[in-house]
Parts: C-alpha cells; structure tokens; sequence
C-alpha cells in the first residue's frame, strides 16, 4: 500500500487514460508505427546503397604499344554497353522489342582477357607472361589476316575464316599510385619486339621455357581509372569495353592457372544455351584438405567457412549451391554480358556473388569448373576487415534487390 501511495497521481491519471483507449486504436498505432520503421529502413537502405559512378571520358579511352614499339596517343575504347543502352531507350519508345535491346555488336577476337590492377608492379608482369603465353600459343592468329575494327595496327588481331582466334588483354589500372602502367605497357613493347628480357616468373612459370612469347602488336590495351573505384568497379568497366566472344577476368597476382582458361572455355561450351549464354566459375572447392589451405591461418579458413555459410544463406538458390564464389578467375559468354554487365552495383570484393545472382534471375546456364591455385604473397585483403565488409555488402546486396532498390529495368 505504501508503494502505491508512492506512486504520483497524475501516473495513475494517464494509466487510467490510457486504459480507456480502445483495442482498435492501439492496433492502427502499431501498424502505423511498423510502417514508419518500413519506410524509414527503405529510405537509409535506398541512400546507404552502393551506386557505381559513371565513367570519365578519359577512362573509355586507352593506350597500347604499337609495332614500332612507341605508346599510342588515347584512343576511344569501344563499347558494346553503350550501344545496349541506346537500345534499351528504343525499346522503351516502342521502336524496338524487348528482346532486341539484349542484342551485342559481333566479337572481333576470341578471347578477351581483363586483368584489374592496383598498384601492381610487382607482381602484374609474370602474370602477363603466364598469360599471353597460352593465349599466343591457344589463339593467336599464326600469321593469318588479320580482322580490324577501325585503327588498323592499334587492334589485337582476330582471324577472318576462323572466330576461334584472336585475343587481346584489357589491363585496367584502378587508380594505381605505382609504375603499373608503366610496367603494362614495358612488358608489351618488350614482348612485341621479341626483346623481351627475363620477366619475374608467375607462381605457374615453367622455368625451362626460357624464351618470351612474342606478341601481335596492340594486343595489350591499358586503361586508367583516375581514382580506386575497387576490383568489382575495375573488372566492370573493362567488361563494358570488351570485343571476344568469351571474357575472363583473372587477378593481377597470377594466382590462378591460366592455362585452365581452356576448362572454362570447354564447360561453357557444353552449358550454353540456345543464345549462346554462359558463365564458367573457376572454383578451388576441390582443393580443400590441401597444403595450399590448411597451410592458411586458422583465422582465415574460419572466416572463409563462415562466409560460405553466409553465401549459402542469403543468396539465390542456384548460386548459394556454387562452392567457391570467391575464385577470381570466371569467363562470361558475350550474348550472357548485356544480363550481367549494366545492372552490377557493387563495387568490392563481393561484386563476384552480384555477377552470378543476375546471372541466375536472367537463367544463364552456369558451370563450376575446377581450377588450379596457388596461394600468393602480396595480397591487398584484409582478412578481418575485408571479411566483414563482403558480410555487410552481401546483405545489403540481398535486401537492395529483394526490396526493389535495385532492378532491371
């Protein structure tokens, strides 16, 4: 009794208020309240979003070594991307079906390689060497004539009767502070010259193959993004720009066997569908239980475990059942780029999960193809830090597209 006489009375006034209100008015105040916490999330979510920036006139242009060996004025890279965009504005006026705006400009080589680079000097070059060594040897035009697109000895060389030659390699520097340009365009102009001297070996270099591979002029296309938009930003944007009839990206540190290219190319050809569409996924899944990983911290397979758990939980069923999502070594079919490329939002290391997500909701056949790898020093990942913002950008990835920030069309 003491204790409710404690009690001031203008609290048992507003109890006996609020007791009086009736049940219907305290559920239109809940709904009401859960709907301004709805909105107030959708509205951060909408501004918190990622957003890609749009490209400077200097970062669709590029530069080269041409055959006699001195760097090329800017030139304008091509652009299938901006042409899919013209024609997603035709068919939104009904001058156009729908199905038409999905059409890209025909390839002019057959392998497209892009290579994002931050600060890379280091390790870019036996990357490069482990690269065009196959490609030259793969898909080289050996002597034929070769096919041009507008600047003559500036273009990697295709083969007119042949669509299974030609390549070339788009180096996107990412706002690189070092000599990574400068080492793009040496390792060309040496290797074009058949001069080349003795490159750093790549983590799969054959050491008995002492001579360089020489190399068509203008094979090797530099880009320079004026400020560090990420890997994801990097690998877009070099994508945008790309001429094969396939597109692999792989990572400046030659990590990846680059000869396994041949796999991807194999598997996509099996699972293409009826437009010629298809991703190949280079996974080290099966590596698992080997020296490579168990050699790797405790901490950082916990968190590779955890973040496969977290792949498995939030994102689409075909791509949560993709063992490595993580790989950076995945090569795209051109007919699959215009589902892909101009709805990409993220920018960092998760981009790789956003690729195959739209490439799933667009029923692009995907194969996961086992690769070789080696672990390499030198890495820009920071295990704890990276690891919890590819969390983060995940979940907001999820919840953006789930809620309809993000869309197609």
């Amino acid at each position: 009794m003491d204790n409710a006489d404690a009690v001031p009375e203008s609290v048992w006034s507003m109890l006996d208020n609020l007791s009086s209100v009736p049940l219907w008015a305290w559920a239109a105040g809940a709904i009401m309240g859960a709907f301004g916490i709805i909105v107030l999330a959708y509205i951060t979510l909408l501004l918190a979003a990622p957003k890609p920036r749009p490209p400077r006139s200097t970062e669709k242009q590029y530069i080269t070594v041409q055959a006699d060996g001195s760097v090329s004025k800017q030139q304008p890279l091509p652009c299938w991307y901006d042409n899919h965009i013209a024609l997603k504005q035709m068919a939104s006026q009904k001058q156009i079906s729908p199905q038409e705006a999905y059409q890209i400009s025909d390839a002019e080589v057959f392998v497209t390689l892009v290579v994002p680079a931050y600060n890379e000097e280091e390790r870019l070059s036996g990357m490069l060497e482990e690269a065009v060594e196959y490609l030259e040897e793969q898909y080289g035009h050996h002597g034929t004539k070769s096919k041009s697109s507008g600047h003559g000895s500036l273009q990697a060389n295709g083969q007119r009767g042949d669509k299974r030659r030609g390549w070339e390699i788009i180096v996107v520097s990412d706002g690189s502070r070092d000599r990574t340009v400068e080492t793009a365009l040496r390792f060309a102009k040496t290797h074009q010259l058949n001069r080349a001297p003795p490159a750093p070996n790549g983590p799969w270099h054959d050491q008995r193959n002492a001579r360089p591979t020489q190399i068509p002029s203008g094979t090797i296309r530099v880009v320079q993004l004026e400020q560090n938009r990420g890997k994801g930003g990097a690998v877009t944007h070099g994508m945008r720009h790309a001429r094969g009839t396939y597109i692999v990206f792989a990572d400046a540190d030659g990590a990846s066997k680059f000869s396994d290219l041949g796999k991807l190319v194999e598997g996509c050809e099996k699972v293409k569908d009826q437009d010629g569409r298809a991703v190949g996924v280079g996974s080290r899944a099966h590596m698992v239980g080997t020296e490579a990983v168990v050699k790797r911290s405790l901490l950082r397979n916990t968190l590779m475990r955890a973040f496969h758990l977290l792949i498995w939980t939030l994102t689409t069923p075909k791509t949560s059942h993709i063992k490595d999502t993580q790989c950076g070594f995945k090569l795209f079919s051109r007919p699959s780029l215009p589902h892909i490329i101009p709805y990409m939002h993220s920018e960092g290391w998760i981009f790789d999960v956003e690729m195959l997500m739209l490439a799933e909701s667009a029923d692009i056949p995907m194969v996961e193809v086992p690769v070789g790898w080696k672990e390499v020093k030198g890495s820009k990942l920071n295990v704890i830090k990276d690891s919890l913002g590819m969390a983060i950008g995940l979940a907001i990835l999820r919840v953006c597209w789930g809620a309809g920030i993000y869309r197609r069309d």
